[in-house]
């Protein structure tokens, strides 16, 4: 069975850079879009980033030009490279994946992880 386990959270002080990493285990997701999105206290869950099985990119306004998805080929992996980090930036983050395309909304993905922790803090 697909399974997807995150790792490389932590803390970091605000502009510092944190490496997400989704490893993909029981199956290559290569027909799948994969997608970061991530949940603070009292805040609903909401979309970072995505990357469809076309290699289409798609970022959150308030992530773009700081975060950047990637991919391993064949699939096993999915990495977010995090910059210039902000206090709001802090949160739970969590990969997920659904068939082929893209989707902001958390409800259209079939497969998550457990999540990992962000904290941007001075």
């Amino acid at each position: 069975q697909e399974r997807l386990v995150e790792s490389g959270g932590g803390s970091v002080q605000p502009g510092g850079s944190l490496r997400l990493s989704c490893a993909v285990s029981g199956g290559t997701f290569s027909r799948y879009a994969m997608a970061w999105f991530r949940q603070a206290p009292g805040k609903e869950r909401e979309f970072v980033a995505a990357l469809s099985s076309t290699w289409k990119e798609q970022y959150a306004d308030s992530v773009k030009g700081r975060f950047t998805i990637s991919r391993s080929n064949p699939h096993f992996t999915m990495t977010l490279q995090m910059n210039s980090l902000k206090p709001e930036d802090t949160a739970v983050y969590y990969c997920a994946a659904r068939y082929h395309d893209n989707s902001v909304l958390w409800q259209e993905y079939d497969y998550w992880g457990q999540g990992t922790q962000v904290t941007v803090s001075s």
